[in-house]
């Protein structure tokens, strides 16, 4: 005598793992697929370029300055209402100049962050 046949018991149905709707923006970057990793890693090279522009500028004109102060040794003798020239740039000149430059540093990023929330929201 043959055993009985097995039985097959369907608790459900079959399923595509793709769906029939394109995914978000929102839920490629959730899901860390390689797609949403290149949106990340795109807002991440935005911003590091927006930073190393900001240093740069920084290191240059900051930079240069002691170095005209070494290479045009009159401009270290130039005073104006009986302070040197050196402590007038230093000491008020570049506050202000490094306060525009943080502001307009933070509105920038902020911006860059805010177009990427406008994909991510948009797709």
């Amino acid at each position: 005598m043959s055993p009985p046949p097995e039985r097959v018991r369907v608790t459900r149905t079959r399923r595509n793992t793709q769906s029939d709707h394109p995914r978000t923006v929102r839920e490629e970057i959730a899901g860390d697929s390689r797609l949403g990793a290149t949106y990340v890693s795109s807002l991440m090279r935005a911003q590091l370029q927006l930073t190393l522009g900001v240093l740069a500028a920084g290191l240059l004109t900051l930079g240069a300055l002691p170095l005209i102060y070494a290479l045009v040794p009159p401009v270290r003798s130039l005073s104006v209402l009986g302070l040197p020239i050196p402590w007038l740039v230093l000491g008020v000149l570049v506050y202000p100049v490094i306060v525009l430059v943080a502001r307009w540093y933070t509105r920038s990023g902020e911006r860059l962050e805010a177009e990427f929330n406008d994909l991510v929201g948009r797709r």
